[in-house]
């Protein structure tokens, strides 16, 4: 291998990625973790938090659009949403894309992300934490919505880290957290979560999956490989009221009444990753 700094990642329980950093443009150590945004051969700008890459300037749209779009386009005007964790900027700037959003609150608990990411990720967010609709809540997502009023949102987007890779994010994806989730949503509204992986951690994805099942009529799955990830990412929509394998036949049209461009998210990819089933080891 040539020279250089290498970033040796795992992406499973038994498999690591090997990725060759071409320069470090910037490192901050925070209470939560150490923070780095660094160019990466193959994939260009990139966040990392303690070495495991968040968000690339090459396939960051895959994951980011799959995470806010369907949720979204399942409500029919989702004026108020929560973002909790995302402090990257980039979930943020896929729902400011809809022209119906009148608010979005952002709520990540490490400050220092959120003031790195608005320094040195503007190519990624795209300047989204200056839009006027946005407030940026620097506190524990758990405790945000525990002392949230209820009926308060349209739709909940948790982008958060993943259930499987840290103790303190695990409680965000429990029954009891969706079920506080769901009462600070009004009762027509819509939740979405990135759900780790189901080939490598299938038992981590199958409890939020039950979780969510346990709190909302309507669930729905799918799933796409993000090559910086090295690993399938897998997200799962909720609500009461709505159906993404209903709504997602509209998805194109809402998106265009709405002014939404997207690089991958269409009604015929969503529709297919819903009939191409969770993948299993």
């Amino acid at each position: 291998m040539e020279e250089g700094l290498i970033i040796v990642e795992p992406a499973g329980k038994h498999m690591k990625l090997v990725f060759k950093v071409k320069k470090i443009i910037a490192l901050e150590k925070t209470p939560y973790q150490e923070a780095v945004f660094a160019e990466i051969e193959g994939f260009g700008k990139s966040l990392l938090l303690d070495n495991y890459i968040q968000v690339s300037e090459r396939d960051e749209y895959f994951y980011h659009e799959l995470l806010v779009h369907p949720a979204m386009t399942m409500h029919p005007n989702p004026e108020r949403v929560l973002i909790l964790g995302g402090g990257d900027g980039c979930a943020l700037r896929e729902v400011l894309k809809h022209n119906t959003v009148r608010e979005a609150v952002l709520v990540d608990i490490d400050p220092v992300v959120v003031e790195f990411s608005k320094k040195y990720l503007e190519p990624l967010h795209k300047g989204s934490f200056n839009d006027p609709r946005v407030k940026v809540v620097i506190m524990d997502g758990l405790k945000y919505v525990k002392e949230s009023p209820s009926n308060q949102f349209d739709v909940v987007i948790m982008d958060l880290t993943d259930p499987y890779a840290a103790d303190i994010a695990k409680p965000l994806y429990s029954p009891e957290f969706l079920s506080e989730v769901k009462r600070v949503l009004k009762p027509n509204g819509v939740v979405v979560t990135q759900a780790g992986s189901s080939y490598f951690y299938l038992n981590e994805y199958n409890y939020v999956l039950e979780s969510v099942k346990k709190n909302f009529k309507n669930t729905a799955e799918y799933w796409f490989w993000i090559p910086s990830f090295g690993l399938n990412v897998n997200f799962i929509v909720g609500s009461d009221v709505y159906n993404l394998w209903e709504t997602v036949k509209s998805m194109d049209e809402i998106l265009e009444k709405r002014g939404v461009t997207t690089r991958f998210v269409k009604a015929r990819v969503v529709e297919g990753l819903l009939k191409l089933g969770v993948i299993y080891p």
